[in-house]
């Protein structure tokens, strides 16, 4: 049985620039102990990835959980961040009470929005935006008659 996802991953240039960003902005918190690896045919079938050397750690806010990896070895293939149409998991998605609020705060954290402003769509107000390395985040609030609230999850 699946039971749900447990986390979602991303690749950054600088890990500790990006686990103050994460923690400052989302509440996140480092769990366990971070991790690396360097020439370890073990970890190397794991990620499915020869030769490959990496740090990475585990945050942690409410029931989601965020892996975070700097890959020193190999290079990367694609080094611009994916847009919302790029092949691939492009963004993760942030629950606001006050998505007003938390935008501005999140601009003055780093973060950078093409709109000026969250869109209301009715059943959903929604906005992207790009980490301070550009990787992609939604931050959206649903309204009261939203059939997705996170509030309405049953629970486990």
């Amino acid at each position: 049985m699946i039971k749900g996802i447990h986390h979602v991953a991303v690749h950054v240039h600088d890990m500790d620039r990006m686990i103050r960003f994460y923690k400052d902005a989302f509440g996140f918190e480092v769990v366990g102990e971070p991790f690396s690896w360097q020439e370890s045919e073990f970890i190397d079938r794991i990620v499915d990835v020869p030769n490959s050397a990496a740090k990475g750690a585990m945050l942690r806010c409410g029931t989601c959980y965020l892996e975070m990896f700097q890959y020193q070895a190999p290079a990367p293939t694609v080094t611009r961040a994916l847009n919302p149409y790029d092949k691939g998991y492009t963004h993760f998605c942030v629950d606001a009470t006050d998505i007003e609020y938390e935008v501005e705060r999140l601009r003055g954290l780093g973060m950078s929005f093409g709109q000026p402003g969250p869109i209301d769509v009715g059943h959903v107000k929604s906005i992207y935006g790009r980490d301070p390395e550009g990787n992609l985040i939604e931050v959206q609030q649903t309204a009261d008659h939203c059939d997705f609230r996170l509030d309405k999850l049953p629970p486990r």
